[in-house]
Parts: structure tokens; sequence; C-alpha cells
């Protein structure tokens, strides 16, 4: 039968958080009053400077195609943030400019994996990486970090995981969904494996700017010359910049990869935004004080978040270090219900909580993380506070 969807596209698996952001827009544009703690991106505005030069490059005319890679301002404006911020250099055939840090990760699979290769993930992760590892007909093999252990790995347990066909170990700190952050001595145990066993390291960094407590966040490529000829830097301007519209990511490494991704892309999208590209170089190279007045706000939301959520009993959630998630502990209240209807888990908790109290978390289960739910603190001080009484009172009329 010729009319029929690829087998490759029936095996994925659609995302969960913008499935439950979609709903939850569907029911306000029916005028029901939702708080939403479901979105991943930043609710600031974008800096007035990078919105006054994605407008000035548009009367410059500058609404063209652009080299494949990017354009050369941006990507010396990336080159000039990674020796600033990190002290690593990266000549220009070593970054490549995409629409979008998930696209750069695509990119990155497509470009290294064969089929049959195996890429270690640690888990809760991301919805996309086990499933843009699969679209590259690589083999996701996953490393599992509980709770107990704040979401980080054991090196022995990642040592496991390792096998003559690991090609990749995906990085993400800050994480998503869980917003924990790697020591520096986690970091420097991985860069040892991964010259030992001679695997790539696919370092997503997109949270870096976020992190709080005065904890730092250390570029694993900067460790020695050795790691960083392994490592696959992803990064771009949608979350400290609030900028997740105009769609520009980045992905910096070995001039062989980029090189690799670079003639993909010239396949699959092109160039990226050309406008979007002089404002996210403006963004990278302008006064950083919006990024850190985002962080501190960010900062006192996750401070009222937790306290508000571990003040419901049932509930509980650790403090997490960096990017602006919290995961919800709700294996106390599982096998209780509502008007008939039972919580059996992440999924039939969040779906509950939409239609009874109006508020939208994203089931664990879509990170690989059953009994929790993700919420996200990038929403205003108001809709954590009421969104937790909504929550609570919810909780409270279980039985």
């Amino acid at each position: 039968m010729p009319c029929e969807i690829s087998m490759r596209c029936r095996a994925l698996s659609p995302s969960a958080t913008l499935a439950v952001d979609a709903k939850a827009k569907a029911m306000r544009a029916e005028g029901i009053d939702v708080i939403g703690f479901a979105a991943g991106e930043p609710d600031f505005d974008t800096p007035v400077v990078v919105r006054n030069a994605f407008k000035d490059a548009l009367d410059r005319g500058q609404t063209r195609y652009t080299p494949v890679a990017g354009t050369l301002e941006l990507r010396t404006a990336i080159a000039s943030r990674m020796l600033n911020d990190h002290g690593l250099r990266y000549d220009m055939d070593e970054i490549i400019v995409c629409n979008g840090a998930k696209h750069a990760l695509y990119n990155v699979f497509q470009a290294i994996l064969n089929p049959g290769d195996e890429v270690i993930v640690d888990k809760p992760c991301w919805v996309s990486y086990p499933e843009m590892v699969r679209m590259a007909e690589g083999r996701p093999v996953f490393l599992n970090c509980p709770e107990s252990q704040g979401f980080l790995p054991k090196m022995d347990d990642l040592v496991k995981c390792i096998s003559p066909r690991t090609k990749a170990f995906v990085l993400n700190t800050p994480s998503n969904p869980n917003g924990c952050v790697w020591t520096r001595e986690q970091l420097q145990a991985l860069a040892d494996l991964a010259v030992e066993h001679d695997f790539y390291i696919i370092a997503d960094e997109i949270y870096e700017k976020l992190v709080y407590d005065g904890v730092q966040h250390y570029s694993i490529a900067s460790f020695s010359p050795a790691v960083k000829n392994r490592t696959i830097l992803i990064n771009g301007v949608s979350k400290a910049y609030a900028m997740t519209g105009l769609r520009i990511g980045y992905a910096c490494g070995p001039k062989e990869v980029i090189g690799a991704m670079v003639k993909y892309q010239s396949h699959a999208t092109s160039s990226a935004n050309s406008a979007a590209q002089h404002a996210a170089a403006v963004a990278l190279t302008m006064d950083q004080t919006p990024v850190e007045e985002m962080r501190q706000a960010f900062e006192q939301r996750r401070n009222k978040l937790v306290e508000l959520v571990n003040a419901i009993p049932g509930l509980s959630c650790r403090t997490p270090h960096g990017a602006f998630y919290i995961m919800m502990n709700i294996h106390g209240i599982q096998g209780k219900s509502i008007k008939g209807k039972t919580i059996d888990g992440s999924l039939s908790f969040a779906e509950l909580l939409l239609e009874h109290a109006h508020v939208a978390v994203v089931p664990g289960v879509a990170f690989m993380a059953e009994g929790y739910c993700r919420l996200s603190y990038a929403t205003s001080m108001e809709n954590i506070i009421e969104g937790l009484r909504r929550i609570a009172d919810f909780v409270k009329e279980l039985k």
C-alpha cells in the first residue's frame, strides 16, 4: 500500500509539553481562566535593544538568504561570547547557526549517527532527545537518575551504559525538566570517560545563564583540548534573552562535525532567519544586565514555587539550582480520586487538574519520570501564588 505514513514517523511520540500548552490555550480561547505551568519559554519581553535590532535589520533589507552556517556577524558574536564566558576559542568553520537550539540538536544527531549507534541519555530527560536519536536511526540508552540522587547520575551507573556502540552522551545542565546542575567533579568524570571510550559529548547548554544560589555552570568543552575535540556545544538565544519565537540556536564543535551539519542543513532548511540573526548578534554583544535581571526574578519565583508546593500534603519537590522548572513529586496522592476519576499516574493527574482546577502542568511520563509533573516558573509571581492555591484546593478535594 503506497499511500501510508512512514514507520519512522508512526513510531514517534508527539511533544507532550506542546500538547498541554495547546490544550490550555484552547481553553483560554473559550474564556476559561487557565493558569499555565507548562510552557518552556520566558514570559519576559524581549529586550528593547534586541527588538530594535530586529526592526533595523528589516529596514536595512536584511531579508535575504545568508550563508548556510550563519552570518559572519553572528558567528563572530558567538565566538566572542564563548571566549568571554568560557575561555573557549572557536573558528568560523567550527560554528553553525540553526533554526533554534532544537534544530541544532537535530542536525547533530543526523551528522554523527549511523544506524544502531547508541546515545546515552540520562533520565528524567527532555522529551525530544530520545525521539531525535531515533529519527537519526540511533538507539537511546537511558541512565536512571532518581530523585534520591538529586536527579544526578552516579558515574558507576554511567559506565555500565557504555558499550562498543556508544557514539555520544547527551549532557543537559542545567536540566530540563528537573533544573539539576552537574558539579565540576561529575563533569570531569564524564569528560574522562569520553576520552577513554572515544565518544562525543553533546552538551545542551541552553539554560546556562539561569543558575541560582551562587551555583556555577561549567562548560565541559573548556576542561581540556581532548574533551573539546569530542564536544558539540548547543546553545541559543531563546531562554536567556526571551527570544523563543525568533528561532536562533547554534552549535560549536569540531569542524568535521560542524561541516557535516552545514551540508545537512543546506538541503533541509538553508539558513536561519536573516533579520533574527542580526538581533541575536546584538543580544550576545549587548550589556547583559537584562539577562541578570531576568535570572534574579526567576530565582525569586523558584523560591516561592518550591515553598508552596512543599506546603501541600501529598506533594513535594526538590529545590532546583538552574533552568526554570521543578519536578513535583505526586506519589503521595496517587490512587486518590475526584468525582469518580482516579489519579493513577502523572497523565491522569495533569488531565484532572486541568479539568477541575484549570491549571496546566506537564505529566512526568513525558520525561520518563512517572510519578512526577513538571511545573515551569516562567510565569508571573501572581500566577504562581494563584496556581498553587488552586492545586492545594484540588488536592483537598481528593478522596
